[in-house]
């Protein structure tokens, strides 16, 4: 299947939002405090493009509930429209876009172009966001102690309310988007 076909597959964000059964919540909240600057000039040149995305995402997914609301909002900014797709039911297309060649990491979003040629990849966290990650999983203890999984489980809910809460997060993933963005165009 070509990207087209995967982005008319896709569903709306209003559709994705009312689908979501884990971070409805959190997506929420992120979507309703961040907000984007208002003067920037490559919003215009990026409107021009006519771009679309394809966001291959999950609602149990952190990193998704912190990025997808930000992508929505620039998606609004710039008239771009967003199709969303769920990873598990779309592995022929994740496998396209793993993360390291190897790890079916999400979000990732697709933008596309009118005829259904990728123009940028982006995807699944900001460079600053993933340091915070590969600090966090390095204090973790070795996976055969006694009280690995309570550990591991009290890091995810760290994760998922620095998700919610950390601005500075939300802005270096805005600023890696539109720097993928800015290099494609």
């Amino acid at each position: 299947m070509n990207l087209e076909s995967w982005y008319q597959k896709g569903i709306g964000p209003d559709e994705y939002i009312e689908s979501m059964q884990q971070h409805r919540d959190n997506l929420l909240y992120v979507y309703d405090h961040f907000t984007l600057p208002e003067d920037d000039p490559f919003f215009e040149q990026l409107a021009k493009e006519n771009l679309r995305v394809i966001a291959l995402t999950e609602d149990w997914c952190g990193d998704a509930m912190m990025n997808v609301p930000i992508l929505f909002h620039l998606a609004e900014r710039t008239e771009m429209d967003v199709h969303l797709l769920a990873r598990d039911q779309n592995l022929e297309l994740m496998d396209q876009y793993l993360t390291n060649g190897k790890a079916r990491s999400i979000p990732i979003f697709i933008f596309i172009d009118g005829n259904g040629q990728e123009i940028a990849k982006w995807g699944p966290r900001a460079p600053e966001v993933q340091q915070f990650i590969d600090e966090s999983m390095a204090n973790l203890p070795e996976k055969d102690t006694a009280d690995y999984q309570e550990k591991r489980q009290e890091m995810f809910t760290f994760i998922t309310k620095s998700f919610r809460d950390n601005t500075d997060f939300w802005q270096q993933t805005y600023q890696s988007i539109l720097s993928t963005l800015k290099k494609a165009i």
